[in-house]
């Protein structure tokens, strides 16, 4: 089971690391890009523009 935890603990630090709020940004351009293409519609632009956003937005945080 420590294996398990230790398993879990890496992925935890490396995909949240620093800064949970770029992580939350990210998966939320995830979901609302699986949202949209779900939908029907073709939302591959959804993706870059949000992964562009959470970097200006983190960017900006971190230099104020």
């Amino acid at each position: 089971m420590k294996y398990l935890k230790a398993f879990v603990l890496f992925w935890w630090d490396f995909i949240v690391g620093d800064d949970w709020l770029a992580a939350a940004g990210i998966v939320l351009t995830l979901a609302i890009t699986a949202l949209l293409a779900h939908h029907g519609f073709n939302a591959w632009v959804v993706m870059p523009l949000g992964a562009v956003a959470v970097l200006y937005l983190t960017l900006k945080r971190a230099t104020t």
